[in-house]
């Protein structure tokens, strides 16, 4: 898997199993951090400071992970802005990036992450 491809950069399009594996990373990246955090500075000011650092230094990689999904979608980044739509944003995250398929095919964000489909003979 190239790392630097999941993460760093807006192009490009990812499948279903990449989307999951990048949240997954980033989500257990985000809990030792901050549990590293809290066991060295304790849950006080400075705390509390360096969590919302951890938080702010990890939004970047999920925005690449979120975007690239809705890349394959068919749909621009702009539509990750549904997210702030209380409930409603946080279950459409989940049906329309985390279970649907993306689009079949190249689309104008680059080629089909999957193989194409085995033809029966």
């Amino acid at each position: 898997m190239d790392w630097k491809f999941l993460f760093g950069t807006f192009d490009g399009r990812i499948d279903r199993q990449n989307f999951w594996i990048g949240q997954v990373v980033l989500v257990a990246a985000s809990v030792v951090a901050h549990l590293v955090a809290m066991a060295i500075v304790g849950t006080g000011d400075v705390g509390k400071l360096i969590g919302a650092l951890i938080t702010l230094a990890l939004v970047y990689p999920y925005l690449v992970v979120d975007v690239k999904r809705l890349h394959d979608r068919g749909k621009t980044g702009w539509w990750i802005l549904l997210l702030l739509v209380p409930i409603i944003g946080f279950f459409w995250f989940v049906i329309e990036l985390g279970c649907l398929r993306g689009t079949v095919g190249a689309n104008r964000y680059g080629a089909d992450p999957l193989p194409p489909p085995a033809v029966a003979v």
